[in-house]
């Protein structure tokens, strides 16, 4: 055990280096495609030195490139998210369901789960109609300023509400994003007696959303799933009325059928 676990109290078992690693390929996204060591460390939170030995054995490894004195990742990541798909068999338990929503709605569908502070998209079946925010597998957004992420909160214990409200920090996408935690605490009341939730503007303008909770047999939260269009085809009102049935349904359809994948219970449950 490292010096860094024993002043930190880590779990003996817990390895440091390992953490930095991923770390480091965490901080690549679509507007920090290519960076410098010196950005990556800052961005990583790591001393330069660190990051610079883990970059070296990434690039050793496979994972990232060098372009001069920039990095970028290279194809080889996508192992990662492939075999999570691909072992949980999400194409064939979890896809059918959102690409039979989306082809009743005409709306984009996705599945969600909670990742420290954001919702991870872990299924998506998307239109061919553009919208601003680019939803898909593998992106996250804040728990805050997203419907799924909202339901995913609202159903959480008592004691992760107040964890997440004391840890994250609440900024405004649009004057529609909450961003204080009063007024989160009441959005997540009602969410819990109405089923629900619905946002409209609040991750960017022109998106609305609607979204429900999926449960495990325990009755404890999963993951969430919605239907999201621009406010252009369709009012928050008529999605609620129209989509909400349908996503209700589509919920318990789901909830049947990870109870033949508990693994996959496991895996998706927030932990």
């Amino acid at each position: 055990m490292s010096n860094d676990d024993e002043s930190s109290g880590k779990d003996p078992e817990y390895l440091s280096t390992l953490e930095r690693g991923l770390s480091v390929l965490r901080v690549f996204d679509e507007r920090h495609p290519e960076m410098q060591l010196s950005e990556v460390a800052v961005a990583s939170g790591l001393n330069p030195a660190v990051a610079r030995r883990c970059l070296n054995t990434l690039v050793h490894l496979g994972y990232i490139a060098k372009n001069g004195r920039r990095f970028l990742l290279r194809p080889k990541v996508l192992e990662f998210g492939n075999a999570f798909l691909s072992s949980m068999r999400m194409d064939q338990v979890i896809d059918p369901f959102l690409q039979q929503l989306r082809d009743e709605t005409g709306d984009s569908s996705s599945m969600g789960v909670r990742a420290a502070h954001d919702v991870l998209y872990v299924a998506h079946a998307s239109t061919n109609r553009r919208i601003r925010i680019g939803a898909h597998v593998g992106v996250r957004f804040p728990i805050y300023a997203t419907s799924m992420g909202k339901v995913l909160m609202a159903f959480a214990a008592g004691g992760d509400i107040e964890r997440y409200l004391a840890e994250v920090r609440m900024q405004a996408f649009t004057d529609q994003t909450i961003v204080d935690p009063d007024a989160f605490r009441a959005r997540l009341q009602q969410i819990r007696k109405q089923g629900y939730d619905s946002a409209l503007n609040e991750l960017d303008y022109g998106i609305v959303s609607v979204a429900v909770p999926v449960f495990g047999p325990d009755r404890s939260i999963v993951a969430a799933i919605n239907c999201s269009a621009s406010t252009s085809r369709v009012t928050q009102d008529d999605l609620v009325k129209t989509r909400h049935p349908l996503l209700e349904h589509t919920a318990r359809e789901i909830e049947g059928a990870l109870q033949r994948f508990p693994t996959l219970i496991h895996a998706l449950r927030y932990q």
